[in-house]
């Protein structure tokens, strides 16, 4: 099986996130009329509101903490005096937490993307699959925590974090052999989070993209009551 291991994690990295670059590249160049979050609000808000706001918190809650906890080398946290095993609590703890608020978030949008008439009439194969695939991701999530309980010393991050760092600096067969003892579920974590980087150009998702900084020195709009009759 290490074939399928060094595919997985030495090579297919590098296509999911080649297409997402250039896939993305391409749809703004092309495509920027569809480079939009395409809002239901204006079919129903109440529900909308609610799950939005608990999943964008929960989920960049967790996107940071991938990032830093995934990204940052080991001999930064030892300097900055947090031990391998503290951190992995750390990870636990607050992953935890976001986890369940994303959960809860993105439990309200699905079901009302699907239940609600209006919408589901609204909403494309891909807007829903890509809901569907983030949920799936979230769930593998939490159920790793599990998993991470019963090796509080930290080993398994120490494995991921190799993964993460030695694919960025293109050392594949590095990075996939750190992978090759790592429990099952954290496999499938990773694979199915690469998968949403490689159809990430080809969803709603590429309005995380688009930051509006031009409304920052765009000119005051005065906006005067209508005179009455």
């Amino acid at each position: 099986m290490n074939y399928l291991n060094t595919f997985f994690f030495g090579i297919y990295p590098y296509i999911a996130l080649a297409v997402m670059v250039i896939g993305t590249w391409i749809r703004y160049d092309r495509e920027q009329f569809t480079w939009k979050t395409s809002s239901s609000q204006m079919l129903e808000k109440k529900q909308l509101r609610r799950g939005s706001i608990a999943f964008h918190i929960g989920i960049l809650a967790i996107f940071v903490g991938h990032f830093v906890g995934l990204l940052t080398p080991s001999e930064v946290w030892y300097v900055l005096g947090i031990s391998t095993s503290a951190k992995q609590i750390i990870a636990i703890v607050a992953g935890g937490i976001a986890g369940v608020i994303c959960f809860y978030g993105l439990t309200i949008l699905i079901v009302r993307r699907l239940k609600n008439p209006r919408i589901r009439a609204n909403s494309s194969t891909m807007d829903i699959a890509i809901l569907l695939l983030l949920y799936a991701q979230l769930i593998l999530g939490l159920l790793s925590i599990f998993v991470s309980l019963d090796h509080l010393d930290g080993s398994t991050m120490v494995l991921l974090m190799s993964w993460a760092q030695n694919t960025l600096t293109f050392d594949a067969a590095t990075a996939a052999a750190a992978m090759t003892n790592v429990h099952w579920i954290f496999k499938l974590h990773v694979t199915l989070g690469l998968t949403i980087f490689l159809v990430f150009p080809f969803t709603r998702l590429v309005h995380m993209l688009s930051v509006p900084m031009q409304y920052l020195r765009r000119q005051h709009q005065v906006v005067r009551q209508k005179a009455p009759r």
